[in-house]
């Protein structure tokens, strides 16, 4: 399978363990082993737990506390992951191949435009734009287009990645009656519903159609991202396919990883994991707000919904410089990273991480000012000068 290579992944694989100040994170600051033991994990059971191969699909008891969370799910209906990035991975290749059609909602982590186009399907698109209000919406009549009869598979985040943006009812249900019209099924990635700032949780997709299939795991809303789990909720035989195909990929997750994955969804412990997601947001949203309005206009932002990051819109004299050469002259000139719009399909944009700890967030913003002020005064000399022997996005809608 030709795969491009993976833009986002690649820069940030390659620098957030260089660079002094890594703001390209996308969740929460993680939480330590002596905050799980706090939460009740048993480490002395861990200590005496033989390390051999876990339960390839997920134990039982972590997808019966998985399935409780998602109505009408039983076990059989959970496919336990390395990551929701695998549980991604693993429905494409249950799904797709030369000949099908896949649509993907821009702005997006575009893993989703990569697998399928290295699958040989082809890949449509429909936006969430800003209105008036620099809310993020649903493009409605551009879903109708990008959904069509022979689309097998669609996919979306929600909360979305990288705007923070939330759906809303009415958008899902169009997205869902759509993909039911032409029988295709909706991929929602749902890593994010935990993360939001002030409004209610983010409704789930589960259950609104047989249609539906719910990817999600630990490393965002959660803050646990090191252990590698994630999971898939779906109909039984797309499950069983999954599960085939996760059998020739990695087999199976960690022991000790499930381990922590049963503490963590457990439903009391879930909530205070979400409490304190949402308690550093809310500290740090106004900061990283302040920070903007002192930037004299450089960068635009609607705050938003959801997530550890915000999408940023670069304006006045940065408004005609690439995002990579931003971001690369980030690295080079203040040695702190960010993530380009352009890898994630709109250029124009920075995505920046808000979920850190308050001398982290104080100091990587410090430094993106500083590097911003640079190519604000002289754009063509730093354009000149960045770095470009990382990959740019080759994304095209």
């Amino acid at each position: 399978m030709p795969l491009d290579v993976f833009a986002m992944e690649r820069m940030q694989s390659t620098w957030e363990n260089v660079v002094e100040r890594d703001m390209s994170e996308s969740g929460i600051r993680a939480v330590t082993m002596r905050e799980l033991i706090d939460l009740g994990l048993d480490l002395d059971a861990l200590l005496d737990t033989p390390l051999g191969y876990s339960q390839s699909n997920g134990t039982l008891a972590l997808r019966e506390r998985l399935a409780a969370l998602y109505p009408g799910a039983t076990p059989d209906h959970i496919e336990v992951t390395n990551g929701t990035s695998e549980a991604n991975y693993v429905l494409a290749l249950s799904q797709l191949g030369p000949g099908t059609r896949f649509a993907l909602e821009v702005p997006n982590y575009l893993q989703l435009w990569g697998v399928p186009r290295g699958l040989g399907a082809a890949v449509d698109t429909f936006h969430l734009r800003p209105d008036a209000t620099g809310a993020w919406r649903l493009d409605e009549e551009e879903l109708e287009r990008a959904i069509v009869p022979g689309t097998k598979l669609v996919y979306v985040t929600n909360p979305n990645n990288p705007t923070g943006a939330v759906l809303t009812a009415r958008e899902m249900e169009r997205i869902v009656a759509r993909c039911e019209a032409v029988g295709a099924y909706l991929i929602a990635d749902e890593v994010y519903q935990g993360s939001e700032i002030n409004g209610a949780r983010t409704p789930s997709f589960w259950g609104m159609s047989d249609r539906v299939i719910v990817t999600s795991g630990l490393s965002k809303a959660y803050g646990i991202p090191g252990v590698r789990i994630g999971w898939i909720v779906g109909p039984t035989d797309v499950v069983a396919r999954c599960w085939a195909h996760h059998d020739y990929l990695t087999i199976g997750p960690s022991r000790l990883s499930d381990a922590v994955a049963c503490v963590a969804v457990a439903p009391a412990v879930r909530e205070r994991l979400y409490r304190r997601t949402r308690t550093i947001l809310r500290e740090n949203l106004p900061v990283f707000g302040a920070w903007v309005s002192g930037l004299h206009g450089l960068l635009e932002w609607s705050p938003p919904a959801a997530t550890a990051t915000a999408f940023v819109r670069c304006a006045g004299p940065l408004a005609g410089v690439p995002s990579h050469t931003i971001a690369t002259h980030l690295i080079d000139a203040l040695s702190v990273l960010i993530v380009p719009g352009s890898h994630f399909g709109l250029e124009g944009y920075l995505r920046i991480w808000t979920g850190g700890a308050p001398d982290v967030l104080a100091d990587g913003l410090a430094r993106i000012a500083r590097g911003l002020d640079d190519l604000a005064r002289a754009p063509r000399a730093v354009a000149a000068a960045g770095r470009h022997d990382m990959p740019s996005a080759e994304f095209v809608p």
